[in-house]
């Protein structure tokens, strides 16, 4: 990977970081707020079958983190290309 200047560089890697922290806000909000903060009021909510709060805990955490990292690769492929170091 090979940037123009050290300027582009740098703005490459805020830019990454920045969507990292946000992902990973995302990640945190999920898996400790639905599974552990939330969890009462959640449950009140059914889900087939199952108290939300639980499904949240058990299944819908992980779900939620396999499309984290779908939105990464695809918002990296974005970022590889505004910036001229995507690999083909």
């Amino acid at each position: 990977m090979a940037f123009e200047s050290g300027d582009k560089a740098k703005a490459y890697w805020s830019e990454n970081v920045r969507l990292m922290l946000i992902l990973l806000s995302v990640w945190f909000v999920v898996s400790f707020g639905c599974g552990i903060l939330f969890v009462d009021e959640l449950n009140s909510i059914r889900m087939g079958g199952f108290k939300l709060g639980f499904w949240f805990a058990q299944q819908g955490s992980i779900y939620v983190f396999v499309c984290l990292i779908f939105i990464y690769v695809w918002l990296m492929n974005k970022l590889d290309a505004k910036y001229g170091v995507r690999e083909e």
